[in-house]
């Protein structure tokens, strides 16, 4: 309770401060906008023969559209959502792992990494070109049954006349390739004048956006008598619990105890405190929830690219959500990104290096090697819990939703990405709060010293 409460103080309080007030209205701003284009279908599509069919069907897709905040259950033109970017930038760091050139650029530090994003960004748009055929060509093949008939196609009966199929094809393609292009533009703009990370706050508010339709649909259950009140109630307190859980383990931290010298500043003594060095438990955050999740989303992509081949169908069905494969596969690619990117982000080494030149030391080890081989220990220890909490908060309420008949995801994947990008960003909110602060203390301290001359 005191954490919300400090939280809503900090968001209060940062729109007292004129600058922050500009990046919070601008980064409300960017979202409203993104938010608006998840609602513009693509020229050709009936949106509500497409709605109906995924009210009726549990597949990947599903779980895709919970990204993308309903744009893709509606064929807007941000239906692809920020997912070939995400993917684009998976494929860019394991390609540093393996080729030395994309390496050296990882350690070139500001250049290198502006090099490495424009990669990405044009990867992007190749991965975008190619999932946006993907889906129009499942688009123009999809028969759905409704009330009004069955094998109603998803195409305007109009529309589809006078384009043809590859004339639909080829604009579809066009417009989620501009999407998503666009998308990633009001994410970078987050990011360099709003506050927080803009990728994430994309993403964030594509799951929240989908949240009001979701109690909606829950509600309409226990008015119409199809879920019991003890189940909705029963929800509501696993939601909360779950919630409740990790944001515990998010905020949770292994403090190492560091220890620096000793030294004489002409007529001062500096250093001798005990500090701390800090690695949160969930290393890594919600960054392999969202690179597992963009891996499991292609065999239903490479499906519908091939919608009369029944081995990419069968294939493509072992990755439902609540599959026992699905399940495994998903678990295991979680614990294996939360690894690897625990790997590039700390580097033992040069952690252990940072703190020769400081001058601090961990008590036991010495400067160097062995405390590089003590951050690398205690990093492994730290990654594998973290690793499972992942893998269990994510893979687990996938099977509840099917044992509750709920009618959204009960969390998992969404509410852990939703609270990692929410604290981060009130971290970051605090951050900058402090800084503000600390700014009007000095020019305060200059006006009083002035007023005293």
């Amino acid at each position: 309770m005191e954490s919300l409460k400090k939280a809503i103080d900090a968001f209060v309080n940062a729109f007292k401060i004129a600058d922050l007030r500009k990046k919070l209205l601008f980064t409300l701003g960017v979202l409203i906008i993104y938010r608006i284009g998840a609602h513009i279908t693509i020229p050709g599509v009936n949106s509500a023969v497409l709605g109906e069919y995924f009210r009726n069907s549990n597949n990947l897709f599903g779980l895709y559209d919970s990204f993308t905040g309903g744009a893709f259950a509606k064929a807007t033109v941000f239906a692809l959502g920020i997912m070939p970017y995400i993917s684009a930038s998976i494929i860019i760091q394991l390609m540093g792992a393996v080729i030395p050139a994309i390496q050296m650029l990882q350690k070139e530090g500001q250049e290198g990494r502006a090099k490495l994003n424009q990669y990405t960004r044009y990867f992007t748009v190749v991965l975008a070109a190619l999932q946006g055929w993907g889906v129009s060509v499942w688009l123009s093949n999809l028969k759905v049954t409704t009330a009004a008939g069955t094998g109603i196609s998803v195409l305007l009966d109009d529309f589809a006349s006078g384009m043809g199929n590859i004339g639909f094809r080829l604009l579809a393609t066009l417009t989620f390739t501009t999407g998503t292009i666009f998308v990633m533009y009001l994410g970078e703009q987050i990011t360099s004048r709003g506050v927080g990370n803009g990728i994430s706050l994309i993403i964030f508010a594509g799951i929240v956006g989908g949240l009001p339709r979701a109690v909606f649909a829950e509600l309409e259950m226990l008015v119409n008598d199809i879920q019991p009140l003890a189940i909705e109630i029963f929800i509501l307190v696993l939601v909360v619990a779950i919630v409740g859980f990790i944001v515990f383990v998010e905020q949770a931290n292994r403090r190492i105890p560091l220890q620096s010298p000793r030294r004489t500043v002409g007529t001062k003594t500096i250093g001798g405190q005990a500090s701390y060095l800090p690695f949160k438990v969930n290393t890594a955050g919600v960054i392999p929830v969202i690179f597992a999740s963009s891996i499991m989303f292609i065999p239903a992509m490479i499906a519908s690219w091939m919608p009369n081949v029944s081995l990419a169908q069968s294939f493509a069905a072992a990755f439902v959500p609540g599959h026992i494969s699905y399940s495994v596969i998903f678990a295991l690619l979680i614990v294996f990104f939360t690894f690897f990117y625990t790997a590039i982000q700390y580097n033992p080494n040069d952690i252990a290096e940072n703190l020769k030149k400081s001058g601090a030391f961990i008590m036991g080890y010495r400067p160097g090697r062995n405390t590089a081989e003590y951050i690398d220990y205690i990093l492994t220890r730290i990654s594998l819990p973290g690793a499972i909490f992942l893998a269990f908060i994510s893979v687990g309420p996938l099977h509840l939703k099917d044992a509750l008949n709920m009618s959204f995801y009960i969390g998992g994947t969404s509410v852990l990405i939703v609270v990692g990008v929410a604290l981060d960003t009130l971290r970051q909110l605090e951050a900058q709060l402090h800084t503000k602060n600390y700014d009007g203390f000095l020019k305060h301290g200059r006006i009083r010293g002035r007023m005293a001359s």
